[in-house]
């Protein structure tokens, strides 16, 4: 069982990397600024939770092979990237599915994917795969860090450079920093909640491997 989820977790990373290339290649084709697109890029909180999930699941099929639990660091670390994929899938498509960004045309494949697809999968590995151990309720801080980090780095660079990822966050909306406040602190605790979720999910007997 644990090594035909680990064959799983290695499509799965290989269909997640395939629709980043694939939106970036298609998006270069089209922006003026390859060089400021591509830093832009990779500054999209959608691109990085799908990157780190597709780095977590080539872990997790290593583990697949070699061993019969996970270890805890990596039960944290898979713990997290649930939290950002699932956080991306229900943002994107309550408020970002009909906003045009800045990229002008995406790839369709690749934008279900990385929006909806990806996000699913990853919670069922979640729920599905067998090697899991009980988090700690603790584990919540270590998921959250990497949000806050990103924020911070996210308002530090617009303000800056005067790009931002995504509209909410830019202060020249209507309502200004407050605004971006009330979004942030929304999303915040929305990952919180997620992230408190996937922790008392661990612990309940029906999932642990």
């Amino acid at each position: 069982m644990r090594r035909a989820f680990g064959v799983i977790r290695v499509i799965a990373a290989g269909v997640i990397i395939a629709a980043i290339v694939g939106q970036l290649v298609f998006s270069l084709e089209v922006v003026p600024d390859q060089t400021d697109f591509l830093v832009n890029f990779f500054s999209y909180f959608t691109i990085l939770s799908n990157a780190l999930a597709a780095i977590a699941l080539l872990i997790g099929a290593y583990y697949s092979f070699t061993v019969r639990r996970d270890p805890a660091w990596y039960n944290v670390s898979l713990a997290a990237v649930v939290t950002y994929m699932a956080t991306t899938g229900v943002v994107y498509n309550l408020l970002l599915r009909s906003i045009q960004l800045e990229q002008g045309r995406t790839l369709a494949w690749s934008n279900e994917v990385l929006h909806l697809a990806a996000p699913i999968y990853i919670v069922l590995v979640w729920i599905l795969s067998p090697g899991k151990s009980p988090l700690r309720w603790r584990a919540l801080w270590a998921i959250v860090a990497f949000p806050i980090v990103w924020v911070v780095y996210t308002m530090i660079r617009g303000a800056i450079v005067g790009w931002y990822p995504y509209p909410f966050l830019n202060p020249a909306q209507l309502g200004g920093y407050g605004a971006v406040a009330v979004y942030v602190l929304g999303i915040a605790g929305f990952i919180c909640l997620m992230g408190a979720a996937v922790i008392g999910l661990s612990r309940t007997r029906f999932i642990r491997g």
